[in-house]
Formats: C-alpha cells, sequence, structure tokens
C-alpha cells in the first residue's frame, strides 16, 4: 500500500513557542484523514509542513515520495486550500476559475461552475469583498475542483451555514468516489465530518494523542457513571480521559476497551457503562491528563494498540 504523507519526529518552534512536539504519522494514498484538534493544537502548522510550504525545525517530512519544501513535484500534485487564501484586490470567483488550470492538471471546470453555483459564490464581489463563508466557498471550489492527488482542506467549513457544509461534504464524497485522491481534513466538527473519514489524527498542545483508523478509535474509549465510589472502584487504575461529578455520582470517559469481566463488575457494582462518539471521545483527549505515572506517548492511541 503506497504512502502519501510519512511525518517523523517532527518539532516546530517559533522563538520561545513551540508548535509541534516529536510528531509522527503517516497517511495511506487513497484515503481521507481528518486532522483534529483544539485551537492552537498545531493543526494548520503540521497541513502547512505537509504542503511544503514550511519547514520543521528537526525531524523530516515526505509528501507524495519526496521533501515537499520547494518540490516542483508536490507542489504541481497538491492543492492546500483555506479561507485565508490571499488573492489580489480585484480577484473575483471567475479570475480564480480561469488560473486554476494552469496550476492543476487535473482541474474540472464543469465541476467548478456546478460548486459555484451550489454554494451561491458571488460572481461580481472580489474575493477580498466576500464575508467569510463566502471566502470558504472559494476555497472548497478551488480544492475540489482540483482533483489534485493530494487535497487538504484546512477547516474549510468557517463561516458556512449548515446547508452549504452539507453540500461540501457531498459533493466531496461523490467526486471522491469517481476520482480517488488522498485528503485531509483540518476540522472541529467531527459529528459532521465522521462519515467521510477512514483515519483521524488528534492534535493536543502540539503533540498526537489519536492516531488511528475510525472505527478502532469509535471502540477506544468507553463511559462509566453512577455513584463515585463504586465507579472508581470500577475504573481502577485505567485511564481517564475525562471527569463529571453531581453529589455523590460521576460520570467518566476511559481509555481502552470493555470485556465480559468489567461488564460483569460493572453489573454488581451498579455501574453503567456506555459507548462514546467520536466527538466525544476527541474531545475527552483534549481535555484529559494521563494517568500518573504514565508516559503520554504510552497514553496515545495508535493503530498498532488501543489503549487499555
Amino acid at each position: 500500500m503506497s504512502t502519501a504523507v510519512e511525518v517523523s519526529g517532527v518539532h516546530r518552534t517559533y522563538g520561545s513557542t513551540t508548535a509541534l512536539r516529536g510528531v509522527s504519522t503517516t497517511v495511506r494514498e487513497g484515503a481521507i484523514c481528518g486532522l483534529l484538534g483544539r485551537n492552537g493544537a498545531g493543526k494548520t502548522t503540521l497541513l502547512s509542513m505537509i504542503a511544503g510550504q514550511e519547514r520543521p525545525s528537526s525531524g523530516t517530512v515526505r509528501t507524495l515520495g519526496h521533501d515537499p519544501v520547494e518540490s516542483v513535484e508536490v507542489l504541481s500534485r497538491t492543492s492546500f486550500v483555506r479561507d485565508s487564501q490571499r488573492w489580489p484586490d480585484d480577484f473575483r470567483i471567475g479570475h480564480v476559475l480561469s488560473v486554476a488550470p494552469a496550476f492543476h492538471a487535473g482541474w474540472d471546470p464543469a465541476l467548478a461552475r456546478d460548486l459555484v453555483a451550489d454554494l451561491r459564490v458571488p460572481t461580481r464581489t472580489p474575493i477580498k469583498k466576500m464575508s467569510r463563508g463566502q471566502a470558504s466557498s472559494v476555497a472548497i471550489v478551488l480544492g475540489l475542483a482540483s482533483r489534485a492527488p493530494l487535497t487538504i482542506f484546512d477547516e474549510p467549513y468557517l463561516g458556512l451555514d449548515a446547508t452549504a457544509r452539507q453540500i461540501f461534504y457531498d459533493r466531496l464524497l461523490a467526486d471522491y468516489a469517481e476520482h480517488p485522491r488522498t485528503v485531509l481534513l483540518s476540522t472541529h466538527l467531527v459529528d459532521e465530518s465522521e462519515s467521510l473519514l477512514e483515519q483521524v489524527v488528534v492534535l493536543d498542545e502540539g503533540r498526537v494523542v489519536l492516531d488511528a483508523d475510525v472505527d478502532t478509535a469509535r471502540a477506544s474509549a468507553w463511559t462509566a457513571a453512577g455513584a463515585a465510589g463504586a465507579v472508581d472502584r470500577v475504573v481502577g487504575s485505567r485511564r481517564v480521559l475525562a471527569r463529571h461529578a453531581l453529589g455523590g455520582l460521576a460520570s467518566v470517559t476511559v481509555a481502552g476497551s470493555v470485556d465480559d469481566a468489567l461488564r460483569r463488575e460493572a453489573r454488581e457494582a451498579g455501574v453503567e457503562l456506555g459507548s462514546v462518539s467520536l466527538q466525544h471521545f476527541v474531545a475527552a483527549l483534549g481535555a484529559g491528563t494521563p494517568t500518573p505515572g504514565v508516559d503520554d506517548r504510552a497514553a496515545s492511541v495508535t493503530t498498532e494498540g488501543a489503549l487499555s
């Protein structure tokens, strides 16, 4: 299986600020991968490195088999779009549609025109004067119609209403089915985008805290609710990602899987066990703290080993 992106031990610092701390991940060719995490987690920095727009302070990045920085091969086969894209002051959507084919060999003008209509992109307004949602729509048109082998969307939904976001998801899936490519999607809207994703990578404070296929991620945590003392006894020394208490009751999110012995123990203790949505799990990973004495790296969830 070919690899589209390989990141190994990447650190990135800006003066006294560290944006990425030992980040490693691999994205296979043809996958749709979600890059998730809170604001400031390092998502845009990582995507910029993958696209060749920044160098790591240390570590290596390989994109489509090349060092992406100053690589003509990577530049010609990658579309990196975001709503903050800078355009000349007088540029309108028509200008974008006219110059895009020069940068993307697979550009589909018919798809671009359809997306402009579906997303109601104003044709007479300079992009510089568009609302945030309209600028996001321009970025979506550029990314989808590029048909670039590696297409990177950095929070493409900003400012879009629910209808426009659904159009984006639907058109992405439909075009991906007919023209497979590798897609990296940075987003906070996990519940909305979950059905698109095959792999999720979660960053928290510049570190990878989850790297797994979606099915593995869904099965990598559970909840326990009941009397606080009983919950604590059932959970034991397992890693607690999040805890909420009210009076004598507690609800916790725990990393790992549930087996028959745990179900039996919980039932006897009057503790209710439940599954966790991907959105809940990602939020808990961002808010959680490691169990004392457990190394952060060992506590991360990867496809090689789920937490227990």
